[in-house]
C-alpha cells in the first residue's frame, strides 16, 4: 500500500513563542481510515490545517500523492478535501447549488451525475432543493461532507464530523466512510467519540503538547497496551480470598464479595489462568459463570496522555 500522506519533521511556532507542533513526522497510507486522538488544545487542527494549506508550517515537509503541498499546492489542494465542524455559510443556498458550487471552485467541469450519486450516498437526495438553513444539524453535516466529496478527492479529512449527531444518523456516516475507504479514498478522523475510532480506524495516532507519542495499529495497540480481566461469578459470596489466592499478583474480590477478578497484561502469556482455575479447583471454589474483559481503546488513550 503506497503512502498518500508523508509528514516530515513538520514544526509550528507562533510569533508569541507557543510551539504547536514539535517535529511532527506522521506517513499514512492510500485506502486507510487513521484517527488522529488527542485532547482539546493538542495541535490536531493545528497539524490538519497546515496539511490542507489553511495555515503555514513553520518548518517540516508535506507530501500528498507524493507532491508538495507548497511547491505544488493546487495539486494537493485539489486532492484533499476537508469536513469541517459547522457550515459557515451559504445558508440561503440550496443543497445542490451549495455542493455543485464546492465542485467549481477546483476547476473541474460540471458533472451532475457524480453530485447525484453524493448526494443518493449521503441520502440527501430528496433535500437537494433545500435551502441549507432549513436543514437538522445531522443534514447539515452530511452536506459538508458532499461539498468536501464533490471534487473527487483521494483524501478526506474529518474533523469530528458526528459529533451532536443522532446515533442512527451517525451509524449511517460511519457506513459512507467504509465504502469511501473501500473506493481507496484516505480518511483522516478527529473525533471525541472514541469508540468511533476503535470501530473504524485502521491506526491510531496519538498527539500530546504539539508532539505524536504514539502511532500504532489499533489491533497491534490493544493488544501491546491493553489489559485484561477474567471474571468469575462465585456460586456463593467469600469473605476473604484464601491465603494460597492472596498472593496472586492481580487478583481481588469485588466489593460485593461475590466475584473474583484476575487482571492481567494482555501481552503476558495467559498460562497464569490455566494455574489460577487449577488453583481454584484443588479448593473447592466453585463459580456459576466466567468472563473476560478487554480494556477499551479510550482507557488506553487515557492513560497514555496522563503519561505524556
Amino acid at each position: 500500500m503506497s503512502q498518500m500522506l508523508e509528514i516530515e519533521n513538520v514544526s509550528k511556532t507562533y510569533e508569541d513563542g507557543f510551539k504547536a507542533l514539535k517535529s511532527i513526522n506522521l506517513n499514512i497510507k492510500k485506502g486507510e481510515i487513521f484517527a488522529l486522538l488527542g485532547p482539546n488544545g493538542a495541535g490536531k487542527t493545528t497539524l490538519i490545517s497546515i496539511i490542507c494549506g489553511i495555515v503555514n508550517k513553520t518548518s517540516g515537509q508535506i507530501r500528498v500523492g507524493g507532491f508538495d503541498n507548497i511547491k505544488d499546492y493546487k495539486k494537493t489542494r485539489s486532492l484533499i478535501g476537508l469536513v469541517p465542524q459547522e457550515i459557515t455559510r451559504d445558508a440561503f443556498e440550496t443543497v445542490w447549488n451549495t455542493v455543485s458550487f464546492s465542485r467549481g471552485l477546483f476547476g473541474l467541469s460540471r458533472n451532475d451525475k457524480h453530485i447525484e450519486k453524493v448526494l443518493k450516498d449521503l441520502s440527501l437526495w430528496d433535500k437537494k432543493d433545500n435551502k441549507l438553513m432549513t436543514l437538522s444539524g445531522g443534514m447539515k453535516r452530511r452536506v459538508l461532507i458532499a461539498k468536501a466529496l464533490a471534487h473527487e478527492p483521494q483524501v478526506l479529512f474529518l474533523d469530528e464530523p458526528t459529533a451532536g449527531v443522532d446515533v442512527e444518523l451517525r451509524k449511517s456516516m460511519w457506513d459512507q466512510v467504509r465504502t469511501l475507504r473501500e473506493s481507496g479514498v484516505t480518511v483522516i478522523l478527529t473525533t471525541h467519540y472514541i469508540e468511533e475510532a476503535e470501530e473504524m480506524a485502521d491506526r491510531v495516532g496519538v498527539i500530546s503538547n504539539g508532539e505524536i507519542i504514539l502511532v500504532e495499529r489499533k489491533d497491534e495497540l490493544m493488544k501491546k497496551l491493553g489489559r485484561k480481566e477474567l471474571v468469575l461469578e462465585l456460586s456463593a459470596p467469600m469473605e476473604n480470598l484464601p491465603e494460597k489466592l492472596s498472593k496472586i499478583e492481580g487478583l481481588a474480590l469485588d466489593e460485593k464479595r461475590t466475584k473474583i477478578i484476575f487482571t492481567y497484561d494482555s501481552r503476558e502469556d495467559e498460562n497464569g489462568i490455566v494455574s489460577l482455575m487449577n488453583e481454584m479447583a484443588n479448593l473447592q471454589i466453585k463459580y456459576n459463570d466466567l468472563y473476560t474483559k478487554q480494556s477499551s481503546l479510550e482507557d488506553i488513550f487515557v492513560n497514555l496522555v496522563g503519561q505524556s
